[in-house]
């Protein structure tokens, strides 16, 4: 008898098997006992058949409850009809530990309880599907990069000065001096595209932001391209092949997570294929108005504006060259119209909304400094980030796309907080 995991079993059938994992539920019908096992690789069902046990096993079977953790050994059986097609002829039953009265129940429990139950909440069925398909995203975005000779690089979490703003920065105490938690890598992964070219970051970023929208959290994870000599049109390119390739890794690998999650895959599919609609920041505002939105040139389009947008394509949309005034200082004007940004947001459909920002960046140093003055940052703290203009300077662009956005619009969620293992909400901090 071996030792093996459920995903092995379809490959296993007549053998016998021993897996070890937790209950993840049970039901009896007369001399049959059905225990359904989970192992974190697939969900396993067990029959237990009394003529067929020692009365030992059968008892265990019985008394066993929601979440005890246990051993169990048979011979794999095909049927169709249980999960992934197989089953378990159980001969022998033994209980690691009994779990006494489990919080989470199979019935409805409100947000706030199943919140701070989150340590335990991840073991259910749906939140392992997405923990599944936010694993796959994560690793679909380093085969992209790496497979196109981009180089990682970690910048830091404990920063000097701002990257868009002071006033969403988690301040902290650094020896006497002030330090803030990160915005974004994307200030120290500049110097970085100097040195090789293509590049890109992957980590946590940090947002003060006082909201409780269902798009907002406090910690999440954001990647980050940064590319020497790619001007805005070639990041436009870059942006669409990037979200439609993982889209399709996700469609092509993940398709028990979304039946689990029942999401409509047609849907995404969609956003599979390119190429995505490209609409100018200007035409975005008028076709805004001829759909009844009060919005005007210059205005910030929100949550609504966006959702409206997008849900005419059926699949993401990059809106462009948006109003300079409205988007970060580090930003390229557009030549034709200095006041005009060369910045893209991709909106995904849905009300999912923005999931990638990016921009060419400001190459002259003058140009640089002077948008550094005119946000009223310390330009003191940026001098190491003006050498990057002054020593060797090039046009470069890049993107930052949020995973918990992906992994939310991926999957059909409601709220950001089933995207990450942990969230960290404006009224959260626990577990």
């Amino acid at each position: 008898m071996r030792d093996a995991e459920i995903r092995e079993l379809p490959g296993l059938i007549g053998e016998q098997v021993r897996v070890s994992g937790w209950l993840y539920n049970a039901r009896s019908s007369g001399k049959l006992r059905f225990l359904v096992v989970r192992d974190g690789s697939g969900y396993l069902q067990s029959v237990v058949f009394r003529p067929g046990v020692e009365e030992r096993v059968w008892e265990d079977a019985g008394r066993v409850t929601q979440e005890s953790s246990l051993h169990v050994a048979g011979t794999v059986k095909a049927e169709p009809r249980a999960p992934g097609g197989v089953e378990l002829q159980v001969g022998e039953l033994a209980i690691e530990q009994l779990c006494p009265d489990y919080p989470i129940t199979p019935k409805e429990h409100g947000p706030d309880f199943l919140l701070n139950h989150r340590h335990l909440w991840l073991r259910s069925k749906r939140q392992h599907a997405i923990m599944r398909v936010r694993d796959e995203l994560t690793f679909g975005i380093r085969d992209f990069f790496h497979s196109r000779h981009y180089v990682n690089i970690d910048s830091p979490i404990l920063t000097p000065a701002a990257c868009e703003g002071t006033s969403t920065l988690f301040e902290t105490d650094y020896f006497g001096e002030k330090a803030y938690l990160s915005q974004s890598g994307q200030l120290y992964l500049e110097p970085a595209a100097a040195a090789h070219g293509k590049v890109y970051c992957f980590g946590p970023t940090f947002r003060a932001e006082k909201s409780k929208t269902r798009r907002h959290l406090m910690e999440f994870w954001m990647v980050e391209p940064e590319v020497a000599w790619l001007r805005f049109d070639g990041l436009l390119d870059l942006a669409e092949e990037f979200v439609s390739s993982l889209v399709a890794r996700v469609l092509d690998r993940c398709r028990q997570e979304f039946e689990w999650l029942e999401r409509d895959m047609a849907r995404l599919e969609a956003a599979a294929a390119r190429p995505y609609p490209r609409i100018d920041y200007g035409d975005a505002v008028e076709k805004l108005k001829t759909k009844g939105f009060a919005v005007a040139f210059g205005d910030d389009f929100g949550g609504d504006e966006e959702t409206a947008l997008a849900d005419e394509a059926g699949k993401p949309i990059m809106i462009t060259r948006y109003p300079a005034a409205i988007k970060a200082f580090y930003m390229e004007p557009d030549a034709n119209d200095p006041a005009r940004a060369l910045a893209v947001d991709m909106i995904a459909p849905d009300g999912y909304g923005e999931i990638i920002g990016g921009s060419e960046r400001i190459s002259s140093p003058e140009k640089l400094e002077q948008r550094i003055a005119e946000h009223n940052l310390p330009l003191a703290a940026f001098q190491w980030y003006l050498d990057v203009r002054r020593y060797g300077g090039f046009p470069h662009s890049g993107f930052g796309m949020g995973i918990e956005r992906v992994v939310s619009w991926l999957c059909g969620l409601t709220h950001l907080r089933e995207a990450i293992p942990y969230p960290r909400m404006i009224n959260r901090l626990y577990p």
